[in-house]
């Protein structure tokens, strides 16, 4: 198992017993890494995911709810909302590949929950992963000019003229 793979599993068992009794961060992490064995990197990480993942629980619970279709959010199970909380955290909010936190999610689903658990997961983080990339292509159609590369040609970057005051330093 990779440094980030134990990071995760890690951060998500931090994030199941925050569920259940809502304790500062720190205090969480502080008694949970006296029982828990890792590398620094390794705790650092699942600490990083830890506290970005409570912190933005107001825009994660609302994702997840809409795409848990026929599914209260307080009805899913404690350790089920950890792996879609981390697995949202990390799509919305690092700059991990959607497969990995597919598969990690998946994996960590099937490891602590139940078989039919990983499907269930993949597909609610493949719904939340659709409607963002939607979200994305929409906004970058709405600001075309907001691609402007190098490669563009001359007569169309904006450069100062030459005699143009605003350009003498």
């Amino acid at each position: 198992m990779s440094l980030r793979s134990k990071s995760r599993e890690f951060a998500m068992q931090m994030i199941f017993q925050w569920d259940s009794n809502q304790q500062a961060p720190a205090k969480l992490e502080a008694k949970f890494w006296k029982s828990a064995k890792a590398a620094d990197t390794t705790r650092a990480f699942a600490n990083r995911l830890l506290e970005g993942t409570i912190q933005e629980l107001e825009v994660l619970d609302p994702l997840i709810t809409k795409h848990a279709e026929n599914w209260k959010f307080e009805r899913l199970s404690s350790i089920d909302r950890a792996i879609l909380r981390l697995g949202v955290y990390e799509l919305r909010f690092c700059d991990t590949p959607f497969k990995v936190v597919m598969n990690e999610c998946v994996e960590l689903a099937k490891k602590f929950s139940s078989e039919d658990a990983g499907g269930f997961v993949n597909g609610i983080l493949d719904a939340i992963h659709k409607e963002s990339a939607s979200a994305a292509i929409k906004a970058d159609a709405a600001h075309p000019t907001s691609n402007v590369t190098a490669e563009q040609p001359a007569s169309t970057q904006t450069t100062p003229a030459p005699d143009d005051p605003a350009s003498r330093s």
